[in-house]
C-alpha cells in the first residue's frame, strides 16, 4: 500500500466511515490539533528526562488520545463509529486521582508559573498549550453536536494534569519551577 493516495491534492480529506470535507474543516483542524497533541507527547517522552512514572502515564494518555482522535475524525452513527474503541469516562476520574496525588508532593503555588526549569518540565508545559489549543477547536464541534462531551472534557482534564506533570518534572530534579514576577511600575 501507497502512504501518498493523491485523494487530497483538491484540497478534501475522507472522514473515517466516509463522506469528504475540505482539509480546513473545523473537524479535521480539532482532530489535527489533537494529532499534534500527541506527537508533542511523543516528543516530551523522546526527547525529555522525564521519571519513569511520567512516561508511563504519558505513553497511556497517547493512547487515549489516538482513540479521541478517531472519535474527532468519524461522523456518530456510521458503521465505521460501531468499531472504535470507546471514550471512558473513567479516563478523566484517572486523570483527576493522579492530578490530586502528584499535587500531595509539589510545594504550593504562591505565583504564577512560566514554562520552564527542566527540559521535561517545559515540555510538557508545551504540549499543556497544545492541549488548550485543540481544546479550543474541540468546543464548537461540541456546541454543534459534532462530538461527544466527553471529548472536551477529556481535553479539559488533561490539560491541568499536564500542569502538574511539569511542576512534579520539575520538582523531583530538585529544580525549582519558573516563577512569574511582574515587573513593578517606575
Amino acid at each position: 500500500m501507497k502512504i501518498y493516495t493523491k485523494a487530497g491534492d483538491a484540497g478534501e480529506t475522507g472522514l473515517f466511515g466516509g463522506g469528504r470535507v475540505a482539509k480546513d474543516d473545523a473537524r479535521v483542524d480539532a482532530y489535527g490539533e489533537v494529532d499534534e497533541l500527541n506527537a508533542v507527547l511523543g516528543l516530551a517522552r523522546a526527547s525529555a528526562q522525564l521519571p519513569q512514572e511520567l512516561d508511563a502515564l504519558l505513553q497511556r494518555l497517547q493512547d487515549q488520545l489516538f482513540t479521541v482522535g478517531a472519535v474527532m475524525a468519524t461522523p456518530a452513527g456510521t458503521k465505521a463509529s460501531s468499531y472504535l474503541p470507546p471514550l471512558k469516562e473513567s479516563w478523566a476520574e484517572d486523570m483527576e486521582h493522579a492530578i490530586d496525588r502528584f499535587e500531595a508532593e509539589l510545594p504550593k503555588m504562591t505565583h504564577f508559573i512560566l514554562p520552564g526549569g527542566t527540559p521535561a518540565s517545559a515540555a510538557l508545559h508545551l504540549a499543556r498549550t497544545v492541549c488548550r489549543r485543540a481544546e479550543r477547536r474541540a468546543v464548537p464541534l461540541l456546541r454543534d453536536g459534532t462530538i461527544p462531551k466527553d471529548v472536551v472534557v477529556f481535553l479539559n482534564r488533561l490539560s491541568d494534569l499536564l500542569f502538574v506533570m511539569a511542576r512534579v518534572a520539575n520538582h523531583r530534579a530538585s529544580v525549582p519551577d519558573v516563577k512569574w514576577i511582574p515587573e513593578k511600575s517606575s
